[in-house]
């Protein structure tokens, strides 16, 4: 890896982190599927909720990394800004037990990170 450049090893950990929350989020449908048939699906969700959320935390974190040396577009800053607003209201709406809103703003993140991730 030393041999590429910097925008180049950027532009790898965004892909990474984009497709890491994409199999999160994924990973939190079918867990959510659990919650209707085992006993540990609640627990199950509640970590992975979790591990969601750092996993969108680390997609703004790639993509600031991926803007600064290269001085390239905020695009991608905005994008994954963006997810972390999504996966905020996604943890409060979850909390407060609102599935009219939850499960529909589930399904549109996990199509937008797919999208995300075709882009990348």
């Amino acid at each position: 890896m030393a041999d590429q450049p910097a925008a180049q090893r950027g532009f790898s950990f965004l892909r990474v982190s984009i497709a890491l929350q994409t199999l999160t989020i994924f990973l939190q449908a079918v867990s959510a599927g659990l919650l209707l048939t085992a006993s540990y699906g609640e627990t199950l969700h509640s970590v992975g909720a979790r591990v969601m959320y750092g996993a969108s935390m680390l997609y703004v974190l790639a993509a600031v990394l991926a803007w600064k040396p290269g001085g390239g577009s905020l695009r991608p800053v905005w994008q994954a800004t963006g997810f972390l607003v999504l996966a905020s209201v996604q943890v409060v709406l979850g909390i407060a037990h609102v599935p009219a809103v939850h499960l529909p703003l589930g399904v549109l993140m996990f199509g937008l990170s797919v999208l995300a991730l075709a882009r990348r």
